[in-house]
């Protein structure tokens, strides 16, 4: 499982991993520089800018970087290395999964509290006012309703790439050799999505239920949001088993 991990990463690991170390060197010196004011108003603005515009290139090179990972499980020559390699397609499928997950992660979350603590450090320049004072008197409500957020996107990011890689499962082995195989699998992503919508019903009990137009809608509570992390991944967990019993099915690569 080492080895699967470390191809994992030499796939779609270098080319993201280099532009997020260039982001993230810059941001560091501007929060440096910006905490022990050395840098003048100006310097913030732009550094604030600047952080923000570099977490969309490191969302475009993790973007380019995943597509390629996935591309490689079920695409020559990649596909064939893994068909050759005596390793059941479930560990080479987690370990890129995970691989994704984790890095995609950490770049983007690390970009993000960079772009956060330059634009509080720019409050206070701006305001004359401590605002890291002014977030230390959020309690633990507030911090418990933050964190089983990051729990939900979080869970609905696996989500989306296992429904990724299962179509893309579909289309090299189900639908390879049918008629408008394309337009299956898309159909077949598109219920996927409509069937997911329909799963908040299981939290009625913890808010209210609309029926919208074919959709079903639940206002939750923070507790409510926790439940609907769990129901996600257990939804995750189905589509990666499904993925890896097509992939261990013959693939047309």
């Amino acid at each position: 499982m080492k080895a699967q991990f470390k191809y994992a990463i030499r796939a779609g690991g270098s080319s993201r991993l280099i532009a997020f170390a260039i982001i993230f060197v810059m941001n560091l010196v501007f929060i440096v520089l910006g905490t022990i004011g050395v840098l003048p108003l100006a310097a913030q603005i732009t550094a604030v800018s600047l952080a923000g515009t570099a977490i969309g290139v490191v969302a475009i090179f993790n973007i380019i970087s995943d597509i390629s990972m996935i591309h490689r499980l079920f695409a020559a020559p990649g596909a064939v290395f893994y068909a050759l390699t005596p390793v059941p397609r479930k560990k080479t499928l987690a370990a890129s999964v995970i691989t994704m997950f984790v890095i995609d992660f950490i770049t983007l979350s690390t970009s993000i509290v960079s772009v956060i603590i330059l634009s509080i450090n720019l409050g206070s320049r701006y305001t004359g006012l401590n605002t890291w004072d002014m977030l230390s008197t959020y309690g633990a409500p507030e911090i418990r309703y933050i964190l089983l957020a990051l729990a939900l996107i979080l869970a609905a990011y696996l989500y989306i790439v296992m429904i990724i890689v299962f179509c893309c499962a579909l289309r090299k082995s189900i639908f390879y050799s049918k008629r408008l195989g394309g337009l299956l699998t898309f159909l077949s992503a598109v219920g996927i999505f409509y069937l997911t919508s329909l799963t908040p019903v299981l939290l009625a009990p913890f808010g209210v239920v609309t029926w919208f137009y074919g959709f079903i809608t639940v206002t939750i509570g923070y507790l409510g949001m926790g439940m609907y992390a769990v129901i996600i991944l257990l939804l995750t967990a189905a589509m990666f088993i499904l993925s890896s019993r097509l992939m261990e099915r013959k693939l047309n690569i």
